[in-house]
């Protein structure tokens, strides 16, 4: 008895030690955390000593953004703590913003690009960088790239500047575009798993991967359509800077092995043989080749230069609310999934989305909204409260202006569709109009093992919606009816937003995605542009000047963010996963979480998101790597 009792008090102590040191390390860590965050509002950051004649160093790290973390400045500190990799961020628009105020700098002598280091990066943005270049170049100035190894994105990038040049052992890696899934059908017979489909448009594909082992007939023939129509805009936009034809690009890709067998292997030489680069050279000989263009720094330990984000430190970023409060446009940016109620970090959520709107709608001083939109989008509940909101704007006398990025469809067109105006770039992947529901079931997989799902209920619907039972014709039938419902509201608020016919509507909709440029033709889109030119139309909607548009933030603050991050970190993801809503059993619990990770980028629909588990989405990322 002595022993089991000492046993039982061994346990209680320890279970007592790692309670006191857990709260004791969570207690430093929100302390630091807090420190970090008053010593970095209130530091004064040196002024940037720019000399004359500098080149101005653009390098982006990661992806380009379109909206800056809610959690900055204190995104580093969050990446230390849960041990995700460091990136800085870069907006798109402070590079366009910065290299349109270096044009004018008379202290910035030329722009160099160094975009290795760039991950991902959509065609819009591209092109709206592009442009930017463009207006540097004809202030006079010279624009030099030099990378390492170049990525397709990379290179699109680079190929803007009047010279390339690359490393002896670099290479450019043009390869086109395409869409590949995994295919997961085999996978999920061989564990018994259930899933039932339920969707409208012959073109909504987004479920295929659960359905199929291989693309259908329909999908491929949607996909190539706009992947086409981008490659050849892709193509041609960096012959015409490199003094090529599309067909030039195409050979490049094509005949591959050709060329690099006359290159003798060496991939830095193809490259400059087709024309793609302009010279060869190491790191050390292009760092003496720019101390021979703006000659050396005061410490002559290199050329004249100032990085990118240094030079924004002396301007007040672009679009951001001055403290004299005046009337003004709000530009609201929304990026990522579309979810039902509140968001985690890369998403958008009903709730947060909403309100944001609401406050625009209630205050005052905010004249009209341009929301930018860059999204595939998600839970077709959530889209449909946020149109409302934007319904509610415009009976306020508010218009709204929509900005689409490099993708707005499904969902995200749900919502978009009343706007007074849309604008998408040519490249902006859209439309996507169809809807569907997918729910699985694991009974089969249960009995496999011995276990079995059985009880009673008090009407035939009680059990519906269980992970663990098989479903009924019934709940079928029910499901499929509103999924058709649904379909055909998304076709009448399309029809009555863009003013078209609803026939029309029907010939293009079915699911089918669609590129910016072909869906102004379609009139799905009203103008070929980018933020700024939304910006414009919205500022002359209701008679103020363009300089008058301003980020509005969301309601959460940093701080906030950051206790709900740690509150996240130290009630561990297990308990989050595997407890479920009141009334869910372990198996359910746990197979949900199983299934999200097999399924990839389709977990999104699975239990836990839309109210009625119905989605307006489409499933393609589509980044240029």
């Amino acid at each position: 008895m002595k022993k089991i009792l000492r046993c039982i008090g061994s346990i209680i102590s320890c279970t007592w030690k790692v309670l006191v040191t857990g709260t004791a390390l969570i207690s430093i860590t929100l302390f630091f955390a807090s420190c970090a965050m008053i010593f970095h509002l209130f530091a004064q950051p040196d002024r940037v000593q720019i000399e004359h004649g500098s080149a101005l160093v653009l390098a982006p790290q990661g992806r380009i953004l379109e909206k800056r973390s809610s959690l900055d400045p204190i995104a580093n500190i969050l990446h230390l703590l849960d041990g995700s990799l460091q990136t800085k961020e870069l907006l798109l628009q402070d590079i366009v913003y910065g290299i349109r105020r270096a044009a004018k700098d008379d202290r910035i002598q030329l722009l160099v690009l160094a975009p290795d280091q760039m991950k991902q990066a959509g065609l819009n943005q591209l092109q709206d960088i592009r442009q930017a270049i463009d207006a540097f170049k004809k202030s006079g100035k010279r624009v030099i790239a030099y990378a390492d190894s170049l990525s397709q994105s990379q290179y699109a990038l680079a190929a803007q500047s009047d010279e390339v040049y690359l490393h002896p052992m670099g290479a450019v890696d043009l390869h086109g575009f395409g869409v590949f899934n995994l295919y997961m059908r085999a996978l999920l017979d061989k564990l018994n798993v259930t899933f039932h489909i339920f969707r409208v448009g012959a073109f909504k594909s987004a479920v295929e991967p659960l359905l199929r082992n291989d693309m259908s007939s329909e999908a491929k023939e949607a996909n190539i359509q706009w992947l086409t129509q981008l490659w050849q805009k892709f193509s041609s936009d960096i012959g015409r800077q490199r003094g090529l034809s599309s067909q030039n690009i195409n050979d490049a890709v094509e005949r591959l092995p050709e060329h690099l067998q006359e290159a003798k292997g060496d991939a830095a030489q193809m490259a400059l043989n087709l024309g793609l680069i302009d010279g060869i050279r190491t790191q050390e000989d292009f760092r003496e080749y720019l101390i021979s263009l703006v000659g050396n720094n005061k410490e002559k330990k290199g050329f004249k230069q100032v990085s990118f984000s240094n030079y924004l430190q002396e301007y007040v970023p672009i679009y951001k609310a001055p403290t004299v409060k005046k009337k003004y446009v709000a530009l609201i940016v929304a990026q990522g999934d579309i979810i039902y109620g509140h968001a985690e970090l890369g998403q958008i959520g009903s709730s947060d989305l909403t309100k944001q709107l609401r406050k625009a709608r209630r205050e005052k001083t905010v004249k009209a909204v341009v929301l930018r939109l860059d999204s595939g989008g998600g839970s077709a509940f959530a889209s449909e409260l946020i149109r409302q909101e934007i319904i509610q704007l415009q009976k306020a006398g508010k218009p709204v202006v929509v900005s689409m990025g490099s993708m707005a469809a499904s969902g995200a067109y749900w919502l978009a569709a009343n706007a007074d105006k849309i604008y998408a770039s040519a490249s902006t992947i859209t439309g996507s109009i169809g809807i569907f529901g997918a729910f699985p079931t694991i009974e089969k997989s249960l009995a496999e093992i011995g276990v079995f799902n059985d009880g009673v209920g008090t009407t035939t619907m009680a059990g519906r919606g269980s992970l663990t039972r098989p479903m009924s014709e019934d709940f079928r039938t029910a499901i499929q009816l509103n999924i058709e419902h649904s379909y055909q509201q998304f076709l009448e608020i399309v029809a009555n937003g863009r003013g078209l016919a609803l026939a029309e509507v029907k010939k293009i909709a079915q699911g089918r995605v669609w590129d910016g440029a072909t869906a102004q033709q379609l009139g799905l889109v009203d103008e070929l542009g980018n933020l700024h030119d939304a910006i414009v139309t919205a500022t002359k909607m209701v008679g103020l000047p363009v300089d008058h548009a301003y980020y509005m933030e969301g309601e959460k603050n940093p701080a906030e963010l950051l206790l709900q991050r740690l509150e996240e970190a130290t009630t561990g993801s297990l308990t989050k996963n595997f407890t479920g809503e009141a009334g869910t059993d372990i198996f359910t619990a746990f197979a949900t979480h199983v299934m999200k990770k097999i399924a990839g980028p389709q977990s999104f629909f699975l239990p836990t998101g839309d109210p009625h588990n119905m989605y307006s989405h489409c499933l393609l990322p589509f980044l240029v790597q």
